[in-house]
């Protein structure tokens, strides 16, 4: 296969390494340190890896960790009372459709019980489903199905996709649009934080239309990978919603969405030019706000490294969107109000350097900030460093 050369590579192979060694994934842990956002970003990290390299090591470590998220996040915690697959299916169907319950959080204490009082502070440490790590999930299955040709992973993908979508989308009592919870219980029969978190309905709207346009390329395709249903009832959900956001990592987010949304227009599978202007035009919006606040000046200490991280891949999107926007598509190229905004983004690309450089550098890392989330550091960090599998769908 073809090599291509990114002179981050060494960088980011150290640190992908490191992660399969202190993780558990390679050499293999009876009880390996797995979590469902960490583990998404490190999949396609390995397939980016592999297609610049060339490399099976790294395409085979990219499949032990899809193996070991499903054997881990989709069966019950050792501390549980329950046990098997968290669908509820059999030993045997479980390893079948591994994603059909959902996948686990991979958080360190057990969820709350329907009968215990909420703790805002203790639920960010309690276990759980989060529909957007769920959807980062379904993107990474669906990279290895595009990187391996093996359509096995889309179809994960999508029944995890039904199955997140049956259980957090939900009817109001009132006359209202349906909504969506932010997070459920480990086997999706309750809500434990009812509200709704605000880039949810378009994370699924995106991943969905990623899903469906691989699905399609499977000549035994069926119904039960037809996302048509859960892709309209989303689009309602994100009708006249706001995307503005100053949180770097949502930031981050939209630019990711968007340039998700500018690959499906030019391959033909969406045609709404007029969401990508409106993610970007949120997007620069957020930028304005978040560069007005100068938290890049503050100490490690103060900083937020994954969340900054997450804006560095954003703004790499940029580049991409404007790459899709001049030579591979008429419909967003005679758009004049896409380059002008586009323009406005690329403005900030400097700001990607400015955080690479400040985590790159050893002492940083030594903040209690740094250390606290010291997987999801690393992993964002060498995806900013090489994102362009990621940001691929």
């Amino acid at each position: 296969m073809p090599v291509k050369q990114n002179e981050s590579q060494p960088t980011v192979r150290e640190i992908m390494m490191e992660f399969a060694g202190k993780t558990g994934l390679s050499p293999a842990s009876s009880a390996p340190r797995r979590y469902l956002w960490t583990d998404a970003f490190a999949v396609c990290n390995f397939l980016g890896l592999y297609q610049e390299t060339g490399g099976e090591e790294f395409k085979d470590l990219a499949l032990k960790l899809v193996d070991q998220v499903h054997d881990t996040l989709g069966r019950h915690r050792k501390d549980d009372s329950r046990t098997g697959w968290i669908s509820g299916l059999d030993e045997e169907d479980g390893r079948l459709h591994p994603t059909k319950g959902g996948l686990r959080i991979g958080k360190q204490l057990q969820e709350r019980g329907s009968n215990d009082p909420f703790n805002e502070r203790l639920e960010w440490d309690r276990d759980g489903q989060y529909y957007h790590y769920l959807t980062k999930w379904m993107h990474a299955l669906n990279r290895v199905s595009r990187v391996t040709g093996n359509l096995k992973f889309n179809t994960w993908a999508v029944e995890l996709a039904k199955t997140a979508h049956a259980r957090f989308v939900y009817a109001p009592s009132y006359d209202g649009p349906k909504r969506m919870y932010w997070k459920m219980s480990i086997d999706l029969s309750l809500p434990l934080v009812p509200s709704m978190g605000q880039h949810d309905p378009l994370d699924g709207f995106v991943t969905y239309n990623e899903l469906q346009a691989t699905a399609a390329k499977d000549p035994k395709k069926s119904m039960r990978n037809d996302l048509r249903a859960e892709i309209f009832d989303i689009a309602n959900i994100c009708e006249g919603r706001s995307w503005a956001t100053d949180d770097p990592l949502g930031i981050g987010g939209l630019l990711f969405d968007a340039c998700g949304v500018a690959q499906l227009i030019v391959s033909g599978n969406l045609e709404q030019a007029g969401l990508l202007e409106t993610l970007l035009e949120s997007s620069l919006f957020g930028l304005n706000s978040f560069v007005k606040e100068n938290s890049l000046k503050l100490p490690a200490g103060y900083r937020p490294a994954f969340r900054e991280l997450g804006l560095s891949i954003g703004l790499q999107a940029v580049g991409k969107i404007r790459e899709l926007i001049e030579q591979k598509s008429g419909l967003l190229r005679k758009k004049d109000s896409l380059h002008s905004v586009v323009k406005s983004l690329s403005r900030y690309a400097g700001l990607r350097e400015i955080i690479e450089k400040f985590w790159l550098e050893g002492t940083n890392r030594e903040a209690d900030t740094w250390i606290a989330h010291h997987d999801i550091n690393w992993v964002m960090l060498a995806t900013s460093l090489a994102p362009d599998e990621f940001l691929e769908l």
